[in-house]
């Protein structure tokens, strides 16, 4: 135990400067955009340059670039993400407005991925080169191929137009109706997540061939032991454990893809905020929406890393 939580304590330390370096980066390519905060503030108003330099000045826009990221990390740590220059609301009220829906299309798009993919590879891992196996490759291989806004197009074509089973968009809340939640995100989450099921497949598949291949697999079931059990008790624990560190890396897509996704079907929630932001030229909601997002990626890997420490347990005597 205590060599498990030292190896989380220094996985919590390394993210501090990666955090700062995040935001550097957000900061430093915000400000050598072409989009002016003054003039974004006063766009359609034709402001003088006399208040464009005041509302400069008042901002700290004219103080060195490393007084203005330090009171922008300071800002950040207190909460202030700034002022949308189009409805002149907190951008972190918009934020915590939309990050909700962006959450629950992202995990709910990472468990139908995860359980397609086990299921998928598994099957195909057992029945190795017979015919099972080989019409999961082809599946698998095409949902790899296949984008997954045009997956979405065919989603929303045939399964919501010509046979009317779900909504082509929208969203409801799941408080005021589960079922109608379901509906809604039924269709952006299989979107979202057939590329990814289909990548992983491919990867389950491979790690547990090599397992099924190891001399304690056929000792164990040579003395006897029922396959269903070695594969559930044995096989499988050793070899998800690569494809759990491949898994978190797939969650960096998903959010990435819900931009797409949530434009596609007109949800309300971090994609779609970032589209508005970037057409209207909106800044402080476009490095609000970057910064949470990448935030929220760090944190997920954070969480795969002590998910990998649990089913390793050779990291924990040799970290």
């Amino acid at each position: 135990m205590t060599a498990i939580l030292r190896i989380l304590l220094r996985r919590v330390a390394l993210l501090v400067p990666l955090l700062l370096g995040i935001v550097l980066f957000v900061f430093l390519v915000m400000r050598f955009s072409d989009v002016d905060p003054a003039s974004a503030f006063f766009q359609g108003a034709n402001p003088t340059p006399e208040q464009l330099h005041r509302f400069r000045e008042e901002n700290g826009l004219l103080d060195p670039l490393p007084v203005r990221y330090v009171d922008f990390v300071g800002d950040l740590v207190r909460g202030d993400m700034g002022i949308s220059v189009l409805t002149r609301s907190p951008v972190v009220d918009q934020v915590t407005t939309a990050l909700p829906l962006t959450m629950q299309l992202t995990f709910l798009g990472l468990g139908i991925a995860v359980v397609v993919s086990l299921l998928l590879g598994v099957t195909a891992a057992i029945y190795r080169d017979r015919l099972p196996d080989q019409i999961i490759r082809v599946v698998s291989l095409t949902g790899v191929a296949a984008p997954g806004f045009w997956l979405a197009l065919l989603m929303i074509q045939y399964l919501a137009v010509e046979l009317g089973w779900f909504p082509t968009g929208g969203y409801i809340n799941p408080n005021d109706s589960f079922t109608g939640w379901l509906k809604t995100m039924t269709l952006p989450a299989l979107s979202l997540s057939l590329p990814v099921a289909a990548q992983m497949t491919r990867i389950i598949r491979t790690a547990v061939v090599e397992e099924l291949d190891k001399d304690y697999v056929r000792t164990a079931i040579g003395s006897g032991l029922p396959p269903v059990v070695v594969v559930g008790r044995n096989v499988l624990r050793n070899a998800l454990i690569n494809p759990l560190t491949v898994l978190g890396l797939r969650v960096g897509y998903l959010l990435g893809g819900a931009v797409v996704t949530e434009t596609i079907f007109s949800l309300p929630g971090m994609g779609k905020l970032m589209i508005e932001a970037v057409k209207n030229g909106d800044p402080a909601v476009v490095q609000g929406v970057v910064i949470t997002t990448a935030v929220g990626f760090v944190v997920v890997n954070l969480v795969i890393d002590i998910l990998y420490l649990l089913v390793n347990p050779r990291l924990r005597g040799t970290s």
